[in-house]
């Protein structure tokens, strides 16, 4: 069991760039493949960004292609989320995500271990 705890949330203006870090607990981070995804009010969950385990693979929702990085840090236990050039329509409550079935669809069934979300809101 892994847990996780997002932080780096925030208020931008659009244009802005803002760092998001999900850091896991326990010894087996490197056991799992790694998600971000965001929910903006009365919309569905979304899948933003994932990467494999040992950070060879990424995928990402073509909405954030060549905005977003994500990466992995496998002596911090950490996972983050850079988001640049940020828009409005990026508003949304952004969650973290483990999986240990390795890099799949980006689709919240697919991940076993969620944070508690931390905001960004992109102003206009």
């Amino acid at each position: 069991q892994v847990q996780l705890v997002e932080s780096g949330g925030g208020s931008v203006q659009a244009g802005g760039s803002v760092r998001l870090s999900c850091a896991a607990s326990g010894r087996t981070f490197s056991s799992y493949a790694m998600g971000w995804f965001r929910q903006a009010p009365g919309k569905a969950r979304e899948g933003v960004a994932a990467i494999s385990r040992s950070g060879g693979s990424i995928n990402y929702v073509d909405s954030v292609k060549g905005r977003f990085t994500i990466s992995r840090d496998t002596a911090k236990n950490t996972v983050y989320l850079q988001m640049s050039s940020l828009k409005p329509e990026d508003t949304a409550v952004y969650y973290c995500a483990a999986t240990s079935s390795g890099l799949g669809p980006l689709s919240p069934s697919w991940y076993d271990y969620w944070g508690q979300g931390t905001q960004v809101t992109v102003s206009s």
